[in-house]
């Protein structure tokens, strides 16, 4: 099976061969086997080319699910006794990292001695398996992607502004009166301009607009105060603002989508026992965090 996928991803028996340090001739006889035992050809072979049949489309298709999971049934056994030791590589929002997140980090450096941290802060969503990092820690509500997510804190989102901003522009009563309103822009959120509420069930996306636009929460935080416009970001970034009436929050019956802050990774079968064990312990620290009442 595993030469058949092989040959097919290969593009022919002699590439295929020299992919896996076999012999032509042996992967030759693996694949007539094969066919053999099915009773069906798989393979159209000429001198040309090689094309996959009917019958082969739906054999490669199911074939590699299945391999795939064995080899992530073998590997996470192996995990699974693996000791938490090594190098770990973790991308993390700036907004985040320089707060709460550097102090459950640094406690998880204490807690596991085998373990070194390369913590990159920075306010861009980087490409995992490009880049090379086993985790980022992402503020958002994600899309659909390849990437394994773990949800470690479930975060609100609020609308904001300085009393003297809802002053000059008035307080907005539905979520549509935000469109002719000045908005400060934080472009690390996936929905950037386009922000979304639940009004009577149902979803509502607003395309805003204004002067302002930054990828930083802290910026973004520190144009509201200055009197720039209408803020939308997770609550813990205003939470004294708010308490201490710098910032008013608005719309809140109209419940802004709520986010999360996630651990992503690229793929269950590259969980290894360091990325295991660093996930585990930042939802139990954050857990534990939000039951002290030391974050929102």
């Amino acid at each position: 099976m595993r030469c058949f996928l092989q040959v097919v991803q290969s593009g022919g028996f002699s590439a295929a061969a020299r992919d896996m340090g076999r012999s032509k001739a042996l992967v030759s006889k693996y694949v007539s086997e094969l066919e053999d035992e099915l009773g069906v050809r798989l393979l159209n072979r000429t001198t040309r080319q090689l094309s996959l049949t009917e019958a082969g489309q739906v054999f490669h298709r199911e074939a590699a699910d299945i391999l795939q999971r064995i080899d992530d049934l073998s590997e996470s056994i192996q995990h699974a006794n693996q000791a938490a030791r090594g190098l770990l590589r973790v991308s993390a929002p700036r907004s985040m990292g320089d707060d709460m997140l550097t102090r459950a980090i640094m406690d998880f450096v204490v807690a596991e001695p085998e373990i070194s941290i390369d913590l990159r802060l920075e306010d861009r969503f980087v490409d995992l398996v490009d880049e090379g990092y086993d985790v980022a820690i992402r503020v958002s509500d994600l899309a659909d992607s390849s990437l394994i997510a773990r949800k470690l804190l479930p975060i609100r989102g609020v609308v904001c502004a300085t009393p003297e901003v809802l002053r000059q522009h008035g307080i907005p009563e539905r979520p549509q009166d935000l469109a002719n309103l000045p908005c400060i822009i934080d472009t690390n959120y996936r929905f950037r301009s386009n922000w979304v509420f639940q009004s009577d069930g149902a979803r509502v996306s607003i395309q805003v607009k204004g002067r302002v636009e930054v990828n930083s929460a802290q910026s973004a935080r520190e144009a509201a105060l200055r009197n720039l416009g209408f803020l939308r970001t997770p609550e813990g970034f205003v939470h004294r603002e708010l308490q201490d009436g710098r910032l008013v929050e608005v719309l809140q019956e109209f419940q802004p989508q709520d986010q999360a802050i996630y651990a992503v990774y690229p793929h269950r079968r590259h969980l290894s026992g360091k990325v295991r064990a660093f996930v585990d312990y930042l939802a139990d620290w954050f857990n534990e965090a939000r039951k002290r009442g030391e974050i929102c």
